[in-house]
């Protein structure tokens, strides 16, 4: 009975441990590929795009890092609520208030790292944006693949102790594509001493 009882055990152990199929999609591609249609789309579109109209014209899709499940990761938030509110510099003259909401600390390719987490005074009094926070990053793909100012995430304060920061999502300010836009210049101390080879590449105009 006992070695009956061993080999359900090993056999059962067989199953939870198989190889997916090699077309095995995981919901985290899913949501990823879901998020880059929703990207295009917007960029499509003539009253949303930040193209200039003549590569909107020719424009059919972004150039995208293939979906890296390492680049999501569960980071810590710690928070810095007695941090002043203070001018973000932009491409422009214009200096949108921000106050540093937290740093997010994690572990990449058995190093750790931190990057600071903003969050814009104007739209936490929008009921719809109010728990939005900004977190933008340079890293050593910047004028390689990607804009050489850096990409930024969206993302929003947890509801728990999770923090989550998918590189998959990160994206390029509108000043890539057009440079009538402003848009926030990174803090020198959101700089990644890595190669994030996750999100959106750079632009190439046409």
């Amino acid at each position: 009975m006992k070695n009956a009882w061993r080999i359900l055990g090993c056999l059962l152990l067989a199953l939870s441990c198989k190889k997916q199929p090699e077309n095995y999609v995981s919901l985290h591609q899913i949501t990823v590929e879901k998020h880059q249609e929703e990207l295009n789309k917007h960029y499509r579109d003539s009253l949303t795009s930040p193209l200039k109209h003549e590569d909107r014209k020719l424009f059919h899709s972004l150039n995208f890092f293939p979906i890296d499940e390492q680049f999501k990761i569960a980071a810590t938030l710690e928070l810095t609520p007695n941090d002043p509110v203070f001018e973000m510099q932009t491409t422009t003259s214009r200096k949108p208030l921000y106050r540093r909401y937290g740093i997010a600390h994690f572990k990449l390719n058995n190093k750790w790292y931190q990057l600071n987490v903003y969050q814009n005074q104007e739209l936490i009094l929008d009921f719809e944006y109010r728990d939005y926070l900004f977190l933008p990053f340079t890293d050593e793909t910047n004028g390689l693949e990607t804009y050489k100012g850096g990409r930024y995430i969206d993302t929003r304060i947890p509801t728990d102790s999770s923090f989550i920061i998918d590189f998959n999502l990160a994206y390029n300010p509108y000043c890539a594509y057009n440079s009538k836009y402003s848009c926030p210049v990174v803090p020198q101390e959101n700089h990644l001493p890595l190669r994030i080879t996750a999100g959106v590449k750079k632009f190439v105009a046409h």
